[in-house]
């Protein structure tokens, strides 16, 4: 899997992420609500630790977990750009948009 972050995405991710601290960088699948597994919504998660089943992924913005059970529903390469018009991040890839409005969520705290 090949993820590739804009300089724009870059900038705004590290507005809230210091990649020098002990947190990690998430690219969540998230199907809680969704009331089934292929109905997830992508977003980026700051965590406090790894789970079980996360991969690290090298990115040019530094490495970023993926779970490994959830990789089937993402492409092989992928951009996580932002878009100053919707104040949102976006992941898209060649062939489709993902997510044209992903959050990003600092879950860190909630462990603390």
């Amino acid at each position: 899997m090949n993820i590739v972050f804009t300089n724009r995405a870059l900038e705004k991710v590290a507005e809230k992420y210091d990649q020098s601290s002990s947190l990690f960088l998430k690219l969540k699948y998230d199907t809680d609500g969704c009331g089934c597994v292929v109905s997830g919504v992508t977003s980026l998660w700051i965590v406090a630790d790894k789970e079980f089943d996360d991969v690290v992924v090298s990115t040019n913005g530094g490495d970023i977990l993926i779970e490994k059970t959830k990789q089937v529903f993402m492409d092989d390469n992928m951009t996580i750009d932002y878009s100053d018009a919707a104040g949102t991040f976006m992941l898209k890839s060649p062939a489709q948009i993902l997510n044209p409005r992903m959050s990003f969520i600092d879950q860190s705290a909630k462990a603390r």
